[in-house]
């Protein structure tokens, strides 16, 4: 769902989750006939104007009649269309399509910071605006068994747009279906209608730990799902006479994740002989494996799996991202409502493990961390807090006995099952439905309440609020700074909807202190706040009844924590989190710049972000000195709910994409440095130290 407003110099679009894209044209006037655009939108907007101005964007433009293509990405350059009836693919935090009719000028400015759409003339225009976040239309409901949860599998593939590589598009994939354990089956007539049949089948055993495994590959290939008794998984695909036998569990989990990689990457490389084609990087790799490329976009699913198959994709691994996310997850009939989410952010499956954590063992890998992300550091002179620095409670604390997971493949890592384990986010089921009661109740700017509880933490409180009302200067945050809140006042906070809540003060065993007591939110009636920080000690049981009361993500401590440290981790924190990381990947960077780091963590879905990014995809770079006046520069973007697309760092010289995920590595002198520095508005590690762009520009 679109909505949009004209503002004082254009038009604005913005979704149900305050994602907005605002395009300056001066000389705007709504109205006229609305042009015919093909690809599906959500709004349509007809008007005039003589040139439009948008964020930084790359552009794929069609002329409709001649089907002629053009592109306009990293070139400052402009392109110039001749006359023609064109339709403008404009890739932004809202996708945006732009018909038009005439000659046009595209450019960029030459600091990267706008996209000029100059017409020469005041000329009739149609946008047309379609949401990136996809929600789920119908609920399958299914009957407590093994069978019932393979047919809500076999099914979930119904919301994607496309068969074949182009189903790597995360815009082309869609939101599963919900899944809801009732009495019997019912499939909605929608989900039979939009079922692809493709010819491919997964028969598995007959057990759910198998099926949780098996649902991220089944719901990617579009395979329908049956259980049987037998030993192994095998895929099959009967037109061509394929078979792929899998091994049992536990080693089926591996190579269920290894094949969904090589299918997803062959896909990502092939799909560029299709209509939504840019000069990948990653694009060399293909000359490196005997695969007709055009042949195989151009061949039924069933013909590309054998393809893939007889590829020797080992040969072409390290060329290609490790996946995004993992999620652990205890195969029950609880968490089965979780599963069309997890599809939805194509994640891997692995079943939960774990081992007792010893505390020296948790001193280990806390320095190890600390220490991996500054390598200057010498660990004889740790830069620890002094031993009397106050910790950021007065009375007793709740500490959280934590395990150590066994992770496996995946940058980010969440755990859907019992036990509290380090370096991932701990999620329940409520946390993924919550998300779509803040969809449904969304509209004005985003709300963010800053709360001072304690005097002796005023420096973090200035700080984080200053980058709070910093960031409403580009986006329509409203930003409210409470002090000294009262149990009474505080509960009405956490009651009252709104978007993020930064509380900075102590907890305690009976709960978050107030002025005149203690507030457990086991006593409020509901949370309405959609995400937070706890930033107190020992908060991990307020944050996860926050999220039972329903919130859907937030960070907290797991037990005594040093001012010094938490306000670092604080101010790191709220800067990336309302600058369009998610929570998790938020936490992941700022709490390195501790020893301690492992006493954060977040609770919920890690995944969910608070704001959009000005970038589109948050990214972050790391810069080392190669010599006296040369650097590297490794630049990496991340999104955990758009894998599959791609995004272009904006340094001069390199038009070329980088898949999400994929570290785009450049050598620069200083003086191309401090040009990339000045206009990048992102977070980069240099020198084991976390800074923003425009800071390290100043210091070098």
């Amino acid at each position: 769902m679109i909505e949009w407003e004209e503002t004082e110099t254009g038009v604005r679009a913005f979704d149900r989750t305050k994602t907005g894209v605002t395009i300056d044209a001066p000389d705007w006037k709504s109205g006229g006939e609305t042009q015919e655009i093909e690809p599906p939108v959500d709004e349509l907007v007809p008007g005039y104007a003589s040139e439009l101005t948008f964020p930084p964007s790359l552009v794929n433009i069609t002329e409709v009649e001649t089907g002629e293509q053009y592109k306009h990405g990293n070139d400052t350059k402009p392109l110039e269309l001749p006359d023609g009836e064109y339709l403008a693919n404009i890739h932004g935090n809202v996708k945006t399509y732009l018909r038009f009719s005439g000659s046009a000028s595209i450019r960029k400015t030459d600091d990267f910071e706008s996209l000029i759409v100059d017409f020469h003339e005041w000329i009739p225009i149609t946008f047309g605006f379609r949401s990136h976040h996809n929600v789920p239309l119908d609920t399958i409901t299914i009957p407590p068994t093994t069978e019932g949860l393979a047919t809500a599998i076999s099914y979930a593939s119904s919301s994607q747009k496309a068969t074949g590589p182009d189903r790597s598009y995360p815009t082309l994939r869609g939101h599963p279906p919900q899944f809801e354990v009732g009495n019997e089956l019912h499939i909605p007539d929608p989900v039979r209608a939009e079922k692809k049949d493709v010819g491919i089948e997964l028969r598995v055993p007959d057990d759910f730990r198998t099926l949780f495994v098996t649902a991220p590959l089944a719901y990617y290939l579009q395979a329908d799902v049956v259980v049987e008794e037998r030993d192994a998984p095998v895929l099959s695909a009967p037109e061509v006479n394929f078979t792929y036998v899998f091994s049992p569990l536990p080693s089926y989990q591996h190579e269920v994740a290894d094949m969904l990689r090589r299918l997803f990457f062959l896909d990502c490389l092939v799909r560029n002989e299709g209509p939504y084609c840019w000069e990948l990087a990653e694009l060399d790799l293909l000359d490196e494996i005997d695969i007709d490329a055009k042949a195989t976009y151009e061949a039924t699913p069933a013909e590309q799996l054998v393809t893939y198959d007889l590829v020797d994709f080992d040969h072409i691994d390290d060329g290609l991202p490790d996946w995004h996310l993992a999620m652990y997850v205890e195969p029950s009939l609880e968490n089965v409502s979780s599963l069309p989410y997890l599809l939805a952010n194509l994640s891997l499956i692995y079943l939960p493990e774990s081992s007792n954590l010893q505390k020296n063992e948790l001193l280990d890998v806390s320095l190890g961390d600390f220490y991996r992300g500054n390598p200057q550091a010498e660990p004889s002179k740790p830069r620890a807090v002094s031993a009397d620095s106050p910790y950021r409670t007065t009375n007793s604390v709740t500490s959280v006995d934590r395990v150590m997971p066994e992770l496996h493949r995946g940058r980010v890592h969440g755990w859907l099952a019992d036990g509290v384990p380090i370096d991932v986010f701990k999620v329940e089921p409520s946390a993924y439905e919550n998300r779509f009661k803040y969809l449904e109740e969304s509209e004005g700017d985003i709300d963010v309440t800053l709360i001072l509880n304690d005097e002796t933490m005023e420096d973090e409180h200035e700080d984080v609020a200053d980058i709070y009302l910093d960031r409403s200067e580009n986006l329509p945050i409203d930003v409210t700074v409470r002090e000294h809140l009262t149990c009474t006042e505080l509960a009405e906070v956490l009651e009252t909807p709104s978007d993020f809540v930064h509380y900075i003060g102590h907890c305690e065993k009976s709960g978050l202190r107030c002025t005149n007591g203690t507030l457990p939110v086991s006593s409020i009636t509901e949370s309405n706040v959609q995400t937070f920080f706890l930033n107190a000690c020992g908060s991990y049981y307020e944050g996860m009844e926050l999220i039972r009361k329903g919130s859907v993500a937030g960070a907290v401590t797991f037990n005594k924590v040093l001012n010094k440290q938490a306000g670092k981790v604080g101010v790191s924190f709220a800067r990336l989190l309302i600058n369009g990381f998610s929570i998790q990947r938020a936490l992941q960077i700022a709490r390195r710049r501790i020893m301690m780091n492992k006493d954060y963590a977040v609770v919920g879905d890690g995944t969910h972000q608070l704001t959009q990014c000005g970038t589109v995809f948050p990214t972050i770079g790391r810069l080392t000195k190669v010599n006296g006046c040369k650097f590297k520069l490794s630049y990496s973007s991340i999104a955990e709910r758009m894998h599959g697309g791609y995004y272009q760092p904006f340094l001069k010289e390199d038009n070329k994409m980088y898949l999400n995920g994929h570290d785009a590595v450049f050598t620069l002198d200083q003086a191309e440095l401090k040009s990339f520095l000045t206009r990048a508005k992102i977070p980069i590690v240099y020198d084991g130290e976390l800074y923003w762009s425009s800071k390290l520009e100043s210091l070098l």
